[in-house]
């Protein structure tokens, strides 16, 4: 599993999902809506800290810098 986050997605997919997490316990957001969003943060969560996007890899794409 190569790696393909440079630490502005990864900054931007933990805080993302912070947000997600304070929005559902503030009561913001509940239902279906709170469901999907909170999967989705999740999602965002673990791939940051895996430092590794499945999607990004199917497409190809990598923002961390390249190192040659």
């Amino acid at each position: 599993m190569k790696k393909n986050l440079h630490a502005i997605d990864r900054t931007i997919r933990v805080l993302i999902a912070l947000a997600v997490a304070l929005l559902y316990f503030t009561h913001v957001i509940s239902g279906t809506l709170a469901v999907v969003l909170g999967i989705v943060a999740v999602v965002f969560a673990v791939t940051a800290f895996i430092n590794f996007c499945p999607l990004y890899a199917l497409l190809g794409i990598s923002t961390r810098k390249r190192t040659e």
